[in-house]
């Protein structure tokens, strides 16, 4: 009798539970539960406009586009070349030309540090302000920090990097390289820069210090075997 009685309890008990919870909330288990609520977010996500592409057009006006993009980049590889620290340049009338400004201030920061070096002694093989500079370590000590690949070490080398552009003797400007064959006839075997009006900074000689010469000098005129320029839009930083 006693175990009659516990049984109908219970079962008032779960009957008065079911009435307070609905089969729809109660009854549901975890899984089932997790199961609903991806299928109300599913349904909220459906509702919400789709953001609109990039490209507009069909799919034959899209591959025209990144066609002409493709041929575009083919043209100017140096948009994209290489990362800069600091200065963001800008660019000009949507060409993809660098704006003539950047180069500008790269090579006025470059000027900056020859002509900090002015009246310090050559030092054959140096290449630091604490030890003095020859000929190509002062060009190295410049141009390196600003300059997106280092340049090699040895004025020769530098007369033959592939990285420089070759520039006409009429066509020189601010920063460009300068080369000279003092001790023999086709290696470049002194170097210094172009500073503007027919200047140039350079460190001679042993016994000598940093100094600006005159291009339009006989002895250097005799020696001269050509300039070079490696401040352009894809090397610099």
């Amino acid at each position: 009798m006693v175990r009659i009685k516990h049984l109908l309890t219970k079962l008032l008990i779960a009957t008065a539970f079911a009435a307070a919870f609905p089969l729809d909330a109660a009854a549901k288990t975890t899984p089932q539960q997790r199961m609903h609520n991806r299928l109300l977010l599913a349904k909220a996500r459906a509702k919400q406009p789709a953001s609109p592409p990039v490209i507009r057009g069909s799919h034959a006006a899209k591959a025209a586009l990144r066609a002409q993009n493709r041929a575009a980049l083919k043209r100017h590889p140096e948009w994209f070349t290489f990362p800069r620290r600091g200065d963001t340049p800008h660019l000009r009338d949507g060409t993809g030309r660098l704006a003539n400004d950047w180069l500008h201030t790269v090579t006025e920061r470059v000027i900056e540090r020859l002509q900090a070096q002015l009246g310090k002694p050559y030092v054959w093989g140096g290449e630091t302000p604490e030890e003095g500079f020859d000929c190509s370590g002062l060009v190295y000590y410049a141009f390196n920090p600003l300059l997106a690949a280092k340049l090699p070490r040895t004025a020769n080398e530098m007369y033959h990097y592939p990285q420089a552009r070759r520039v006409a003797d009429g066509s020189l400007r601010r920063g460009d390289l300068l080369f000279f064959a003092v001790h023999t006839r086709d290696k470049a075997d002194h170097m210094g820069v172009y500073l503007g009006d027919g200047r140039f900074i350079e460190s001679p000689r042993t016994g000598k210090h940093i100094r600006i010469s005159s291009l339009t000098d006989a002895f250097w005129q005799a020696h001269y075997m050509g300039g070079r320029r490696i401040l352009l839009n894809g090397t610099v930083r």
